[in-house]
Parts: structure tokens; C-alpha cells; sequence
């Protein structure tokens, strides 16, 4: 388990970099944290420091973004809070994307639960004192 402490956005550039550094054993990242929390914050950090320079924000509507970095390959961004049936998950090729070998993070993950293989990180955000305390533990 690894944790970081954020009092402002302007700490998210070193704790994405830290923090894309831990992940050595799965692509796979399921963030969790209530509405608000920064989830989608703290991707768009990580995504810029995977080298994406026009970062489309949450896929709320669209459920998954994909970016190509010249440095990690092919990245899906999930967002699944508008998913009401693991049906619709199998609707946009979900299963092939997790099988994929690409780095792949998942908000409102526990949606689809079943579907996950059996190693992926879990991260969560937990407002504290008015900072963000970003915990990274493995389901390795």
C-alpha cells in the first residue's frame, strides 16, 4: 500500500508521476471515491503526465475516452456512473479493452466487478482537513 497527501492541484503532477511509477504488477486501476472527490481530477493529472496533451475530461456521457501516448501506448478512461446494467458494459467491448494489455482506469469500478481480472490496483480518495489523502493498494 502507498499513500500521498494533496493540499492543492498544483501537488498532483508529482503524485501522478509517483504514482504511475507503483504500477509494475497490472495496467488496471479502479478508482474509488464518492461524488466530488477528485476522481476524474486525479486521471486528467495522470493522463497528462502519460504524455497526453488535449485530455477530454470525464466520460460521463460517453462512458470511455481513448487516448494513444507515445510513451505508454493505447489508455482507456472509463467512466461508468451512467452504466445501469453489466450488459451495457458489454456493449462497448469492455471484456476485449481489460484483456488488452493497456492501462485502463475505471471509475465507479464496483459497477463492474465480475468482469475484472483477478490483478488490478485499487485506489481511493479520502478528504480529509481539506486535503486529499490518495491511498494505492493491489488486488494482485
Amino acid at each position: 500500500m502507498k499513500q500521498w497527501t494533496a493540499s492543492s492541484l498544483e501537488d498532483l503532477p508529482q503524485i501522478a508521476k509517483e504514482f504511475l511509477a507503483e504500477l509494475t504488477k497490472s495496467k488496471i486501476v479502479c478508482f474509488d471515491a464518492p461524488m466530488g472527490a477528485g476522481k476524474t481530477t486525479f486521471i486528467v493529472s495522470l493522463l497528462k503526465e502519460m504524455g497526453i496533451k488535449q485530455v477530454e475530461g470525464s466520460p460521463t456521457y460517453s462512458i470511455v475516452n481513448t487516448y494513444d501516448s507515445s510513451l505508454y501506448g493505447e489508455l482507456f478512461h472509463f467512466d461508468l456512473y451512467r452504466l445501469t446494467t453489466i450488459n451495457e458494459a458489454f456493449d462497448i467491448g469492455i471484456e476485449e479493452i481489460l484483456d488488452s494489455n493497456s492501462y485502463c482506469f475505471i471509475e465507479w469500478s464496483e459497477k463492474i466487478r465480475p468482469l475484472l481480472p483477478d490483478s488490478f490496483y485499487q485506489f481511493s480518495i479520502e478528504i480529509k482537513d481539506e486535503q486529499r489523502i490518495f491511498t494505492l493498494s493491489d488486488n494482485l
